[in-house]
C-alpha cells in the first residue's frame, strides 16, 4: 500500500506536460470478453478514465463521464477503464446495478495500461486527439460537467 492512501484522492487539475506522447497499444477486455486494442482508435479522440470499483471519486466520477459520452456522442469516444483485479467480478456487479447510457464495461485487471499511461493516482483521465496524441491529463477527483471541463474539451475535439 502506498503511504498516502489515508488521504483523499487529489483535486485534479488539467496537466498538458505530457502533451503529445502516444496512447498506449494496450488491449483491453469488456464483460462479454471484447477485446479492444487501445492502439487502434484513431480517427475520433478519446477521453480515456482509469478507475476502480474501490475508488470512490471514480465511482462519482462515472455517471458524469456517462454524460459526456451522451453529450459528445460522435465527436468524442470516452472510455472507461477498470483497473480492478478482479476484473469482471467487481465490474459486472458495478455496472448491473447503474445504468450507463453509453459507458462500456472495459477493464484492465493486469494493469498494463495503467501501467502504460503511469501517474500511480485515481483516477486518472486522458485525452487523446484523433491521431492517438495526448493532449491533456487529470490525475484525481474531477468535476467533467463543468464548464471548465467542457471548454478544455471543446477546445480539444475543435468544438
Amino acid at each position: 500500500m502506498q503511504e498516502s492512501t489515508a488521504t483523499p484522492a487529489p483535486t485534479g487539475e488539467i496537466d498538458r506536460s505530457q502533451a503529445g506522447t502516444l496512447m498506449p497499444a494496450s488491449n483491453v477486455r469488456d464483460l462479454q470478453g471484447d477485446m479492444l486494442n487501445m492502439g487502434a482508435l484513431q480517427g475520433t479522440p478519446v477521453l480515456v478514465n482509469l478507475w476502480a470499483t474501490w475508488c470512490a471519486p471514480c465511482v462519482k466520477e462515472m455517471p458524469l463521464l456517462d454524460e459526456l459520452a451522451v453529450d459528445y456522442d460522435s465527436e468524442l469516444r470516452v472510455l472507461t477503464v477498470s483497473q480492478d483485479m478482479q476484473g469482471a467480478e467487481k465490474v459486472g456487479p458495478f455496472f448491473a446495478e447503474r445504468d450507463f447510457a453509453m459507458l462500456g464495461s472495459w477493464m484492465d485487471p493486469e494493469g498494463e495500461l495503467g501501467f502504460a499511461i503511469g501517474g500511480g493516482v485515481m483516477p486518472t483521465t486522458v485525452l487523446y486527439d484523433a491521431m492517438g496524441q495526448e493532449l491533456w491529463r487529470v490525475s484525481g477527483d474531477y468535476d467533467w460537467s463543468s464548464e471548465d471541463a467542457r471548454a478544455a474539451i471543446d477546445e480539444a475535439i475543435g468544438g
